[in-house]
């Protein structure tokens, strides 16, 4: 057993928690607790109604919307998503989509993960000062660089290019991911860097073998709270972006309501799709993202 897994094997027995006691009688429901309870079913019942709606309207014809607005889909209709997708050109922009959004995100999470281990582990006026410097992108204004950016990226010819989108959104991503990522390492023992230095790991081995797996519920967070603005970004594609084939989905999305507008269902399914990695990232980041925001609440 090498001495850096002894330092976790002590440092989990250290924590364990006591022996069970024996266990407290129910607690009767109070009339705060089940008032709270009811709004929040409420609450949660007014917010996904319009998703239910979206999502069963998108299954409908647009003329039985027409004649029973409140109607069910018996049978569903799947018509509508061919057209959206093929028709109306919504394979390329969810593609581009996918594509800008995926590689800003591994982009800045993989700068924020290396600058935020060095910010938590090094003890220096420098990197403290330069800790400072990336934070500071979290007070600017982004929306204020707009045009020394498409002048810089005109003049290096990236406009009407996704690579420069990516660019951007990792850029701008970088402050924030880098603040919660250094919270996250700075909780963890300085343990584990001795005993892993003993044991003939690097700097880079640590982070890599040590540090990495435990600060997963913090990249998850970071990941999920990048990937939804960048998703529903307008701004900068709307700017930057001269082809049509290379919008996004919220532009191609402002272009497919012109052509669709009176037709209903195929716009819902566009609608319905454009939702859906949205949805997904949540349900499988959700756990994660629940560890990562109460982590060192309890001692």
């Amino acid at each position: 057993m090498s001495l850096l897994t002894r330092v976790l094997v002590n440092r989990t027995e250290t924590i364990a928690p006591p022996p069970p006691s024996a266990p407290r009688p129910p607690r009767r429901p109070t009339l705060g607790g089940l008032a709270s309870s009811s709004f929040l079913w409420l609450y949660a019942a007014i917010s996904i109604t319009p998703l239910l709606l979206m999502v069963s309207n998108s299954l409908r014809t647009t003329q039985d919307m027409a004649t029973q607005p409140l109607g069910l889909p018996l049978p569903p209709d799947f018509s509508s998503y061919q057209k959206a997708w093929i028709t109306a050109s919504f394979e390329t922009y969810f593609v581009n989509s996918v594509f800008v959004t995926v590689g800003s995100v591994l982009l800045s999470t993989a700068v924020s993960l290396l600058a935020a281990y060095a910010f938590a582990r090094t003890k220096s006026k420098f990197f403290m000062g330069l800790e400072g410097l990336f934070l500071s992108g979290l007070m600017l204004p982004v929306y204020l660089a707009i045009l020394p950016l498409f002048f810089m990226l005109d003049s290096l010819g990236l406009t009407s290019n996704l690579w420069s989108l990516i660019f951007i959104y990792g850029a701008l991503g970088i402050p924030f991911s880098t603040f919660v990522l250094a919270s996250f390492f700075r909780q963890l023992p300085i343990e584990l860097d001795e005993a892993a230095r003993l044991d003939g790991a690097g700097p880079f081995a640590t982070f890599w073998r040590v540090h990495l797996p435990l600060v997963r519920p913090a990249i998850a967070t970071v990941i999920v709270f990048r990937f939804v603005p960048v998703w529903n970004d307008f701004f900068y594609p709307l700017i930057l972006i001269r082809d049509q084939d290379k919008y996004t989905l919220p532009v191609g999305i402002t272009r497919f309501f012109g052509e669709y507008q009176t037709d209903w269902a195929t716009l819902f399914a566009g609608l319905t799709l454009a939702t859906i990695p949205l949805v997904v990232v949540f349900l499988i980041a959700t756990k994660q993202i629940v560890s990562g925001l109460t982590a060192g609440m309890s001692k």
